[in-house]
């Protein structure tokens, strides 16, 4: 395949701090390559430096003669007065303009071509970009975080729209399931490298295995390194005399073997952010329950007649389209505005953490240490006072980052300040809405560590599918037209709208019979209904009975026994789950 783009040992510093170094690769024709990395590492630098849009301090990127390169930046803006045509067209190129224009609005999904740019939400804003990009008619697409802002449904047609197109791609994201199936190759920026990237061919399940290779072999070559400089050690502490040539060279030498330890020493550490959220330990059957809950926005209806209930334990992912209610929906669960119709019940005394997409209580101009720490030089955290500068470590946060005003920092890193803060409450419940945008993958993979193991109760509006299907255990599909409907898994909403795209096949007589309702409960699920809670109150009986067994003397001083106490402790809770989670799904059965 013939090369289109080649970048050889570039280097860029802002001040005094260097955000790569030494970075070289090459794109070749029909590559789709993804880049990873942590915040902070310059992926967007470096893309922009790709682009033309910024210059490196040293090295080069070249292009073979007559590539052409477009690029969609992380936050588009347009003329809010242009139309959509206009500014696709704005951008056209080659013959027949006009009828290449209306190719791409109808292949972009554009169904009002006059729509002003000022109007459109942030996922159509999104695909605005990416349009006019085509408009192009690029070489190379250069997309710098493009799941952000889109729909789930966003994203899988961008994901057709990468795979199926003919141009080379570069996409700096963190989305794991767009790399695993859109990505040929991946490269990671990331200092654990000695030059400061790692690529593997491949999707990101294929980088992962190479990468995971790569890792342990510098973690082998670490070992062996420490094994000799201790011993060059060893050899100096005898009182080597640096008098002739060869004791002059030793010595040389092991002061390079441990510069040289120290380097790939310092690449082999790890820095994730460390995230625990606090429940309350409440067990109250119903956290909150909604009844008949309808809203319309600015005329628009965006649900009717829902029903649901959270109980302790759920983990409730929330899908829909952009503007589809989503976040609207959650801001009535947390009581901060009210429903059309309908009736929301707490528990009493109901403690909420509130994770807000917008991010709209952090005052921008706010140093990172108030940010952390309102009050003072530390916070409480779990009944137990912490410094200010060990919590703001905790999330990677460095000693003179604090004095920083917020503004100053990355998306991901006021992201990281949010869960700080939200981790400083003990909550029943866990309202988040898009709590993944701007994080890098490890700290991916640490919250969701989390949000597995916490407690209470999780409600979760996400664009993040690799989240939804590792953490829901129900999902609440809002196709913003007032309709609501509950999945089991993302594999079976995928499917449902699969089905609901496919093309009607005609037949020779038309069915002109109403359509059915939804199917309520048969005869064994409403026998089932009718005796769940009954079946709650005694798992929850068993549990309690199952808490107070492993407080026991005889069983806390005796190991075998302590050990099957926790088993049965494990089997107990895992009942009282299962059944919550079917007593909801029955319930939403029996309100559809």
């Amino acid at each position: 395949m013939a090369v289109l783009l080649t970048c050889d040992a570039i280097e860029k510093s802002f001040g005094s701090r260097t955000v790569f170094s030494d970075i070289s690769l090459s794109l070749h024709d029909g590559e789709r390559l993804g880049i990873i990395g942590p915040n902070g590492a310059g992926k967007s630098t470096f893309l922009s430096i790709l682009g033309g849009e910024m210059s490196s301090d040293s090295g080069s990127v070249s292009t073979r003669k007559g590539v052409t390169l477009a690029m969609v930046v992380q936050d588009p803006r347009f003329d809010p007065e242009m139309t959509v045509r206009e500014v696709i067209a704005a951008s056209a190129r080659g013959e027949n303009q006009e009828v290449e224009v209306s190719k791409i609005i109808s292949r972009v999904g554009f169904e009002d071509p006059a729509a002003k740019a000022g109007t459109l939400s942030g996922g159509w804003r999104k695909r605005l970009a990416i349009a006019a990009a085509l408009a192009t008619q690029p070489d190379v697409l250069l997309l710098d975080e493009p799941t952000n802002h889109l729909d789930v449904e966003g994203i899988l047609w961008l994901e057709k729209l990468v795979v199926s197109s003919t141009f080379a791609s570069v996409f700096v994201t963190h989305d794991r399931y767009f790399l695993e199936n859109s990505a040929t190759r991946v490269a990671e920026i990331n200092r654990a490298y000695p030059l400061g990237l790692f690529s593997a061919p491949g999707n990101y399940s294929r980088f992962l295995e190479k990468r995971s290779e790569f890792l342990r072999a510098q973690s082998k070559e670490q070992q062996a390194l420490e094994n000799l400089v201790q011993r060059e050690i060893e050899w100096l502490r005898r009182g080597a005399k640096a008098r002739t040539t060869k004791s002059k060279a030793r010595i040389q030498d092991a002061g390079e073997l441990q510069e040289q330890l120290s380097d790939v020493s310092s690449r082999n550490r790890k820095g994730t952010a460390a995230i625990d959220f606090t429940a309350t330990g409440r067990m109250s059957k119903r956290l909150i329950a909604g009844e008949n809950l309808s809203k319309s926005m600015g005329g628009r209806l965006l649900f009717k007649d829902l029903d649901l209930v959270i109980p302790p334990g759920i983990k409730l992912g929330v899908l829909g389209s952009n503007g589809s209610g989503k976040s609207t929906l959650l801001r009535i669960l947390a009581g901060e505005i009210e429903s059309d119709s309908g009736e929301v019940r707490r528990a009493e005394g109901l403690r909420i953490a509130w994770f807000d997409q917008n991010r709209d209580k952090l005052d921008p101009n706010q140093t990172l240490k108030r940010a952390l720490a309102p009050e003072g030089d530390t916070v409480m955290f779990r009944d137990r006072p912490q410094h200010v500068a060990g919590w703001a470590a905790r999330f990677l946060f460095r000693q003179e980052q604090l004095e920083l005003p917020l503004n100053r920092l990355s998306g991901g890193e006021r992201a990281r300040v949010h869960i700080a803060r939200l981790m400083l409450q003990p909550a029943d419940i866990l309202l988040l809405d898009e709590p993944t945008n701007d994080l890098d993958i490890p700290t991916l993979e640490v919250l969701e560590s989390n949000l597995i193991d916490f407690p209470g109760a999780i409600v979760l509006v996400t664009h993040d599918r690799f989240l939804l299907d590792r953490l829901s255990t129900l999902l609440l599909s809002m196709d913003g037209e007032g309709g609501t409907e509950y999945f089991a898994e993302l594999a079976q909403w995928e499917q449902a709208s699969a089905a609901k795209k496919a093309p009607v096949k005609s037949t020779a007589k038309k069915d002109t019979r109403e359509p059915q309702g939804k199917k309520k409960l048969s005869y064994l699920e409403a026998r089932e209904y009718e005796e769940i809670e009954h079946h709650v109150a005694q798992a929850e009986d068993i549990l309690e009975s199952k808490r107070q067994q492993l407080e026991l003397p005889d069983v806390v001083s005796d190991p075998a026994r302590l050990i099957d106490a926790v088993a049965e402790l494990d089997t107990a809770q895992d009942i009282v789950d299962k059944l919550y989670a079917r007593w909801a799904e029955l319930e939403a059965k029996q309100s559809a």
